[in-house]
């Protein structure tokens, strides 16, 4: 009886949300026309009694909210007060999308009908409604600008005489029509890349033609291809930019080698990861005379090889950045430059540009030099490697590093003093067999050898930062592509502080004590098991580090001035930077900060795409490894809580699943926002976001990347009893999942 009763609530909710859009699409789509309210009733055909016993009362809310004018005869239009702010949608479920605009301080809210056919991710001219105070604006779609896209990644069902096209894309809330001429081929079942031919409309699906066949769906190959496809990475270099690439010639003459200082007989090497080929930075290290070091960061001359205005050049600036899958590496530059001739391998001549530090025993900086060097790599270490010798004082080179290791804990301290602030997150890494299964799933862990590359790396990029801003005195600056990281909100933090209260941690939010006061947080929950989850709370309150040629500094490192020069075969920025800065050693003048900077933009644009595609891959080898663990129990922690469902990461192969409100029948939950969690109304059971729970896997699905669980124990009540989840028969209910319960 409960059941019925707690779904006709549920029902009713709907109705009521979906009633308003309804009133306010059609007097949107008949604004120039007044309606009353019996009038709207009999347009409508509405589906419940309820719903025309409401209508008069809806009307007048919308009237006093500025959404519908109200006329002296009781009749109702569309409120012709509006604002048009241009923005992006972001189409959060099937109902409804918000406009984000820098126009707008709140987002702008438009329901699906009101899109005028425009898709997630367009840029669009939005017609704001005067709202009254403290309502969240809304408006309609006036114009669509741009489009983000017209190629999407689907799943083609193939019918008699068309077919449709199941979009990978979550916040595609339709399928694509196929005409049956525009099938080209496709088999039922398989993963297509289609391209739109006819945007929709609000009574039309968008139509589409198959224009590559990615493979059969659940396959890993046609996965990873169908991901590369969605977020637009290129399969293959243009025929044109390897042929160039080939003509490069390999060797290193006497001539090239007199330009530059020669490093090849101090003792250098090169610490990356196992599996690495493309390696774009070394150490060097010799003592000098007055018992201080010299410490050379040696990074590829990828700018020697890669000139401009060539199609190299072009396409490196086109992809901006390496992307690195599960599976895969899409490298930026062709594999002669990537792995060959810019790679700093062992026992070759290299040519590097390289920033050189004389340091004292304290780490602190005495001396610095900038310049293109030649250098002979005496050893390739993995990370695994150097940390055996870190660990046991043994193996080649032990007396080097051990020193280096020193000196890059002393300018860590350094830079925490400063106000640096400290995310050790927990990423994850996958042992596949040779047909792209995942056999095994497990976080990597960063240990000091990580951690002493890292180290010299930020001295590089933020010494060179420093130079060039310092060149020149004044307002006018030499142009530079910085890195830089605003400071955080602190409406963030504030919201921050008092979600971490909850789990017995304090946040300080005053401006001058943020980062302190977040590095005493991380200390405290460091190998706790809520540690991954605060530490991924914490970074969404951050500004998102980007590339300007404004140097605004970067407040997570506590630099400032950065920039990043220590990457060019994987990142352009980074040949951007040796590139200035070499003009500037040259003595030339300032370059032009418009082009700079609409380069930095495109560069700070692939690298979200870049890294949502990177998440896009590990989040389907996440789901294809919890396949098999169907029936499997797994202690976790609870991430997210929403209307719909409680997300929850398990602990031990760090994938998110999520339990939905639908399967939980014991009780009617009901989300308390505020608090961060659900309560059952009649038990009074929580659950509440960091709470340690155990779950179940029940389903998964490959073409959602999306897990089911099931709780088998939550926490405690504040009885102190256990709470467990009674054995009873599930019913599943489709709702669309979204990353987290609410925003930071």
């Amino acid at each position: 009886m409960r059941n019925k009763k707690e779904k006709k609530e549920r029902d009713r909710k709907s109705e009521d949300g979906s009633l308003k859009e309804k009133v306010v699409a059609f007097l949107t789509q008949h604004r120039s026309k007044a309606f009353s309210a019996a009038q709207l009733r009999r347009k409508l055909s509405l589906r419940s009694k309820k719903q025309e016993e409401e209508l008069p009362a809806l009307m007048d809310q919308l009237a006093d909210t500025g959404v519908l004018n109200r006329l002296r005869n009781g009749s109702y239009k569309i409120s012709s007060k509006t604002t048009e702010l241009t923005g992006v949608v972001d189409h959060v479920n099937p109902r409804y999308a918000f406009i984000v605009s820098e126009e707008s301080e709140q987002d702008i809210w438009v329901s699906t009908s009101a899109l005028k056919g425009a898709m997630d991710g367009d840029t669009v001219k939005v017609a704001m409604y005067a709202q009254a105070n403290g309502r969240r604006p809304e408006g309609e779609v006036v114009e669509v600008l741009q489009r983000k896209k017209d190629e999407y990644v689907g799943l083609i069902e193939v019918l008699p005489k068309y077919a449709f096209v199941i979009p990978d894309n979550k916040k595609m809330y339709t399928d694509i029509y196929v005409r049956q001429e525009q099938i080209n081929g496709a088999k039922d079942g398989e993963k297509v890349l289609v391209k739109i031919t006819q945007w929709p409309t609000n009574d039309r699906k968008p139509e589409g033609e198959v224009i590559q066949v990615l493979g059969k769906a659940g396959e890993h190959h046609t996965e990873m291809h169908a991901i590369m496809a969605e977020f637009g990475l290129p399969f293959s270099f243009p025929d044109k930019v390897l042929e160039e690439s080939a003509k490069i010639e390999e060797g290193i003459t006497q001539q090239e080698i007199a330009k530059r200082r020669d490093f090849r007989d101090i003792t250098t090497f090169t610490i990356d990861p196992e599996d690495a080929k493309d390696f774009d930075d070394a150490l060097s290290i010799r003592k000098l005379e007055n018992d201080t070091w010299e410490i050379g960061v040696h990074i590829a001359d990828v700018t020697h090889y890669v000139k401009p205005d060539t199609q190299l050049e072009k396409e490196a600036y086109r992809r901006a950045t390496s992307v690195y899958l599960v599976d895969r590496v899409i490298p930026m530059l062709p594999e002669k430059l990537s792995n060959e001739l810019c790679s700093l391998r062992p026992n070759e001549d290299k040519l590097t540009f390289s920033a050189v530090f004389e340091m004292d025993n304290n780490a602190k900086i005495l001396n610095q030099w900038f310049g293109r060097t030649v250098i002979h790599s005496d050893k390739r270490f993995s990370y695994e490697q150097a940390q055996q010798v870190l660990e046991t004082g043994q193996g080649e080179f032990s007396e080097e590093l051990l020193l280096l290791n020193d000196l890059a804990k002393k300018l860590k301290d350094e830079r925490f003093k400063k106000g640096a602030i400290s995310f050790e997150t927990i990423e994850v890494k996958f042992k596949l067999d040779e047909n792209g299964v995942p056999l095994a799933v497990y976080p990597k862990i960063r240990k000091d050898a990580h951690k002493l590359i890292e180290e010299f790396m930020l001295l590089a990029n933020k010494k060179v930062a420093e130079y060039v801003f310092k060149m020149k005195k004044g307002e006018n600056k030499n142009t530079m592509v910085y890195r830089i990281h605003d400071h955080p909100d602190l409406e963030k933090i504030k919201t921050l502080s008092v979600f971490v209260k909850k789990l017995g941690y304090s946040l300080q939010v005053e401006e001058n004590k943020v980062s302190a006061s977040l590095n005493k947080m991380m200390d405290n929950i460091e190998g706790k098991p809520e540690q991954n989850v605060l530490q991924s709370l914490a970074i969404r309150t951050m500004a998102k580090a980007k590339y300007s040629t404004e140097t605004t500094g970067h407040f997570g490192l506590a630099f400032p001035h950065y920039t990043h020069f220590t990457s060019p075969i994987r990142r352009y920025p980074d040949m951007m930077s040796h590139r200035l800065l070499q003009h500037y050693l040259d003595k030339g003048k300032s370059v032009d900060k418009a082009a700079y900077e609409e380069k930095s933009r495109h560069s700070s644009d692939m690298e979200k795409i870049a890294a949502d595609a990177e998440r896009a891959s590990i989040k389907y080898k996440q789901v294809e490894y919890m396949r098999n663990m169907e029936d499997r129990e797994f202690e976790g922690i609870v991430t997210g809580v929403t209307e719909f469902g409680i997300f929850v990461e398990m602990i031990e192969t760090r994938c998110e699943g999520m339990v939905r409100m639908s399967d939980m029948d014991d009780d009617y939950y009901e989300l308390d926002a505020e608090n961060y969690r659900v309560m059952g109304r009649h038990t009074g059971k929580i659950i509440a976001f960091g709470d340690k729970v155990t779950v179940r896997v029940k389903d998964t699905n490959l073409e959602k990347r999306s897990i089911d669980l099931e709780f088998v124990k939550l926490g405690k009540n504040p009885s102190g009893k256990e709470r467990v989840r009674p054995e009873t028969k599930r019913k599943k209910q489709a709702e669309d999942e979204t990353e987290y319960g609410f925003e930071f």
